[in-house]
């Protein structure tokens, strides 16, 4: 089995990269620069038209899109359990990996990159401080997630296993510092996420993308 993860540093690309990387599994991790606009390239656009990272190739052969990607690492990897496998755990599981993919990710999008939903300035402007209200009121779900789970006695988001559930929560919530959110607002969650970020994987995956967990903070 070739694995090839591209990535780009800080991005949900996150996920899949820590999930290799605790499997233990062989694998090369390729960066692609989106500031340098290197996903537009051409032979970037020959492994994935839409431009977009992750992509992972195995054997050969790209998958794009992370729930597509962590649901292929999870039967690639059975023995990591980084999904549950009773069927209403696991499709509860994957509706909140979906939620944080399709709801939440985009809309710290609208906080970061407004001028990709609008070319007026006064337009970009506006969602700005409209979506870091609801960006911070998802991160607010996310830290009854993480209660949830501590009150069933669950280490994890998704059980007794670590999972991409608990690798986009970090990158959530490094996110919401980028857009003004402090760890205060959520302590429950922000404790979480530092004991997300304090396993050993996520900690080597934090190095090679270079990553500071708390962007409000100078480095």
């Amino acid at each position: 089995m070739s694995l090839t993860l591209y990535f780009a540093p800080g991005a949900c690309s996150f996920v899949p990269h820590v999930l290799l990387e605790m499997s233990g599994a062989e694998f090369e991790p390729s960066m692609v620069k989106l500031h340098k606009g290197e996903q537009n390239s051409d032979d970037y656009k020959a492994i994935n038209p839409r431009g977009q990272v992750p992509v992972l190739v195995n054997n050969g052969q790209p998958v794009t899109q992370i729930v597509a990607i962590v649901l292929h690492l999870d039967q690639l990897f059975p023995q990591m359990g980084f999904l549950p496998t009773e069927a209403l755990a696991r499709a509860q599981a994957i509706s909140t990996l979906a939620w944080m993919n399709n709801t939440v990710h985009p809309t710290f999008t609208h906080i970061f990159m407004p001028q990709k939903f609008s070319d007026q300035a006064e337009v970009q402007a506006a969602l700005k401080p409209y979506n870091t209200q609801l960006f911070r009121g998802m991160l607010g779900e996310l830290q009854d997630l993480v209660k949830a789970a501590a009150a069933k006695g669950q280490p994890w988001l998704s059980g007794a296993h670590f999972g991409p559930l608990d690798a986009y929560s970090l990158t959530l919530s490094r996110w919401g510092t980028i857009a003004g959110i402090p760890p205060e607002a959520h302590p429950e969650l922000w404790a979480f996420v530092e004991k997300v970020a304090a396993q050993p994987a996520v900690a080597r995956v934090m190095s090679r993308e270079r990553l500071q967990l708390n962007m409000g903070q100078p480095a």
